[in-house]
């Protein structure tokens, strides 16, 4: 007979809760996805960052549930892998922290100047994005259960954590659009982009240690 999905027995339960505090953990702190989402939101409003938002959901779900089918084993046969995927996601970080440094003040009532990260940039960046990478592997790691179908858990599990972060992400968007309220001259929008640029760039720093 076909294994199922998740048993909803007591200690299966306490595993699921625990998994959703630790996602609301990890995805409500700042990170280069978060980073990003409060200079979107300050320069796009926040219903222009809507792509980025879901992109980044639907990047980690896919993300989750390839380390939980192998991925992740291939990183420790192939440790190069791993270094290789800290450079090239470093490089392309430092270059959104470059394109957020030098875009320009927006201009009040108009949907065209700008251009936010798009929903198949966003979801592609999760691959290149060595916490989603964390994230993914002590998920799948400490909160996959060893009964039932493992296929159909993972996915359970990395869609329950897309879900979570949703609303997690989602406040940094509308954080930046409150910073981008206060911001009234194209002086302090300057600096304000210069600096989310610098705090971006910064996340390198720890991805390479």
């Amino acid at each position: 007979m076909m294994e199922t999905g998740w048993n909803m027995t007591p200690e299966s339960l306490l595993l699921l809760g625990a998994a959703m505090i630790y996602m609301i953990t990890m995805t409500i702190t700042p990170g280069p996805n978060n980073i990003m989402l409060t200079a979107s939101g300050a320069n796009y409003g926040f219903r222009r960052t809507l792509p980025h938002i879901f992109g980044i959901a639907i990047g980690c779900l896919l993300l989750f549930s390839a380390l939980a089918l192998g991925l992740g084993r291939a990183f420790e046969v192939y440790p190069v892998l791993q270094t290789g995927l800290k450079i090239f996601g470093s490089v392309y970080l430092l270059w959104l922290a470059w394109k957020i440094a030098t875009a320009p003040p927006p201009v009040i009532n108009t949907d065209i100047v700008g251009q936010p990260l798009t929903f198949v940039q966003a979801a592609a960046f999760q691959f290149m994005n060595p916490k989603a990478w964390v994230m993914g592997i002590a998920l799948m790691a400490g909160f996959l259960p060893d009964q039932g179908n493992l296929v159909l858990n993972a996915l359970l599990l990395a869609s329950l954590s897309a879900l979570i972060g949703l609303p997690c992400i989602s406040l940094w968007a509308g954080f930046g659009v409150a910073i981008g309220k206060i911001l009234k001259s194209e002086y302090h929008w300057r600096w304000f982009n210069r600096s989310m640029g610098g705090i971006t760039a910064a996340c390198v720093v720890i991805i390479l240690q």
